[in-house]
């Protein structure tokens, strides 16, 4: 069943990336008119090189295409979703072993035309500085500007959802996959509670003073990221790196991050010298965070050093610890699962948030919720009920963790097992395991689409309908 669109209705969409690209033409496609709004290059970014649409600034990479993996499933999902940017970028692609990577300029330049030539989207070059002004004439909107959204649409939308919820800079700690730990030098203990006790919240790994001052010392000779001057102006003073922490004294992290007070190693009976925390950071104990460990590192010297923290000797990373200017609301506490605004102070036109400036991380990530809100704008602006994305599937699980009110001390997030819902059989193998994850995920998605097809919002093979259709 195919419904008809109405095509007087107009989407505002601001920003011209990766999401705000995607959802153009996934809406243009489907018989809506679609003004696309991109600063670029009337205003400039201190990244940016170009005016065109979708331009790359950091890697060329959009990760692993092998299909056990998550970034593998979730290009899974961006293909039998027709999604148009993935599509281009497959177009583009160039040799990179098992990964997708483009040629950066020809896939800008692809999307960019894509854009300008279709009748249904008009892309205007200018800045949008508040929401209200995204808002005029429009019957919804999507915000997708972006980690360098401009200063003033930022301050219009911190206005609209509270300061409390907006954030500047990225500063996320590693986390780690709870099945990497070595659980033979970690003890389950909170602060102050009894060795054998009521089960603790956190994960302890317990330093040697030996085990400490040769951690120390490698972490304040290891190589960081080199920092762009827009990016380091406040970030440091709001949030210490660990290694910069260490740089003040060798037992400086000791009486901070790494303090052992409170705590009884129950392989000894004793204070640990110092101890890491480790902290959930999922409802299933898949993943955990490593309390207070932002920080600079290149990513080849986060998995070299803290690796040295004992029972981490073979942990494999689910995220990078990360610190760099990243505008972003808090999703979990504003954003509802469709990627809509719970509340938009008086504004009284449906406004949507995607792309990074949603919370998400990662290239491919940025695609699928741009193609997400615009499933959800076309189902609200057609009066269908568009189905629930199913949790089983990657960006279902990223967008169940980023959208949950009770996710706390929220940091943008890219797909990854460790937020996915536990199989019903625990399967010890990695790779085994991984592959159930897909297939499961596999199967979440055929129904997904079927549902989709059902109410009419995706065509055969993934095609939107409507205009062309």
């Amino acid at each position: 069943m195919l419904w008809a669109m109405d095509t007087t209705k107009l989407i505002s969409i601001i920003g011209a990336g990766l999401a705000g690209s995607e959802a153009a033409l996934q809406l243009a496609d489907r018989g809506f008119s679609v003004r696309l709004v991109e600063m670029r290059p009337e205003k400039g970014t201190p990244v940016h090189k170009t005016g065109l649409c979708a331009e790359l600034v950091c890697s060329n990479s959009l990760k692993s295409t092998k299909p056990e993996s998550a970034a593998g499933m979730l290009k899974a999902e961006l293909a039998a979703l027709g999604s148009q940017v993935h599509a281009a970028a497959l177009d583009n692609a160039v040799a990179a072993g098992g990964a997708l990577a483009v040629d950066r300029e020809a896939f800008a330049r692809q999307i960019t035309q894509r854009i300008q030539e279709h009748p249904g989207i008009s892309l205007e070059h200018a800045e949008v500085r508040s929401v209200q002004q995204a808002c005029e004439g429009a019957d919804a909107v999507i915000l997708a500007s972006g980690p360098l959204t401009s200063d003033a649409l930022a301050e219009s939308l911190s206005q609209i959802t509270g300061s409390d919820h907006m954030a500047f800079y990225d500063a996320a700690a590693p986390i780690v996959m709870a099945d990497s730990l070595d659980m033979g030098k970690l003890f389950r203990q909170s602060r102050y509670e009894d060795a054998g006790g009521q089960v603790g919240d956190y994960l302890n790994a317990p330093f040697s003073r030996e085990e400490y001052e040769a951690f120390i010392e490698q972490l304040i000779g290891a190589d960081r990221v080199i920092r762009r001057e827009f990016e380091t102006r406040d970030l440091f003073q709001a949030c210490q790196p660990i290694e910069e922490i260490a740089r003040k004294g060798v037992d400086a992290p000791r009486f901070g991050t790494l303090k052992p007070v409170g705590l009884t190693d129950p392989a000894t009976g004793r204070r640990p010298w110092a101890a890491l925390q480790l902290r959930a950071e999922d409802a299933h104990g898949e993943s955990y965070n490593l309390v207070g460990f932002q920080t600079n590192l290149t990513f080849p010297e986060q998995k070299r050093v803290f690796r040295m923290i004992p029972g981490l000797e073979q942990a494999e990373f689910a995220r990078y610890g990360v610190m760099h200017r990243n505008t972003f609301i808090n999703a979990p506490k504003l954003l509802t699962p469709e990627l809509r605004l719970r509340s938009t102070g008086g504004v009284d036109v449906p406004v949507f948030v995607a792309g990074q400036l949603a919370g998400t991380e990662g290239y491919c990530e940025a695609i699928r919720s741009g193609l997400h809100a615009a499933l959800h704008v076309a189902a609200l602006l057609g009066d269908v009920e568009a189905p629930q994305l199913p949790v089983e599937t990657a960006f279902g699980a990223l967008l169940a963790y980023a959208t949950d009110p009770d996710t706390v001390d929220y940091q943008p997030m890219h797909v990854n097992f460790g937020i996915m819902e536990p199989l019903e059989q625990r399967i010890r193998n990695k790779g085994q395991r991984y592959a159930a994850y897909a297939e499961r995920g596999s199967q979440a998605l055929e129904r997904y689409c079927d549902e989709l097809r059902a109410c009419g919002l995706l065509g055969c093979a993934g095609e939107a309908v409507g205009h062309g259709a």
